[in-house]
């Protein structure tokens, strides 16, 4: 992996911070996320970080927290604020440093940019986490496309959920992109289970550059 990869899904709540958690471990890196949209049931942060047992230096904080669960665009403006997208830049890591995107590729982050444009203009490549059943093909599908348009590199795809070896292939196919592997679901969540998930689904070497 590049010293630095975005997080991302095809859709919200797609299972992208159990994926970080998980990569946060593996490759030894260092999290961020960027933008936090609702604190109901605990920033992505906290979440990751009690996932992991990981102490604070391997978390760099948000630079946003908004309350309410809802595109950043809305959820500024129900808490009264102006995201400054200039201040938007990843932090300096002296490890692999993966950023945990909001929501779905196109959400916007202001009423006139969208996130996808803004990882663009990053130009650090994407991890894309998509579900493995009904609806995944038309949502990977056009993800990978917007991602593409915008020449945004794809490092792979991991797909969260149940088995459905179909749905992989035919993305596989479609894309080209490198699959990295399956997310299976996890009764319990900690530093245990979230390795094991790795060392039995991936593969170390698909994430070296």
């Amino acid at each position: 992996m590049s010293s630095a990869c975005i997080i991302t899904g095809t859709d919200t709540n797609v299972g992208k911070t159990v994926v970080a958690a998980m990569l946060v471990l593996a490759l030894k890196a260092n999290y961020w996320k960027p933008i936090q949209c609702g604190v109901a049931e605990g920033v992505d942060t906290k979440i990751v970080q009690n996932y992991t047992g990981l102490p604070n230096e391997r978390f760099f904080p948000e630079k946003y927290i908004f309350t309410e669960a809802l595109s950043p665009h809305r959820a500024a403006e129900i808490d009264h604020v102006k995201i400054d997208l200039e201040a938007l830049q990843p932090p300096e890591s002296d490890r692999p440093l993966l950023i945990e995107g909001a929501g779905g590729l196109m959400v916007p982050l202001t009423r006139g940019a969208l996130q996808i444009n803004h990882f663009a203009r990053w130009g650090v490549p994407v991890i894309l986490c998509a579900r493995t059943g009904l609806g995944t093909l038309n949502h990977t599908l056009m993800s990978v496309e917007a991602l593409k348009a915008r020449q945004i590199p794809i490092h792979g795809i991991i797909f969260v959920g149940g088995e459905n070896p179909d749905n992989i292939e035919t993305i596989a196919e479609f894309t080209g992109e490198k699959i990295l592997g399956r997310m299976p679901f996890l009764a319990e969540i900690n530093e245990r289970t979230l390795m094991q998930a790795f060392a039995e689904n991936f593969k170390l070497k698909d994430f070296e550059a």
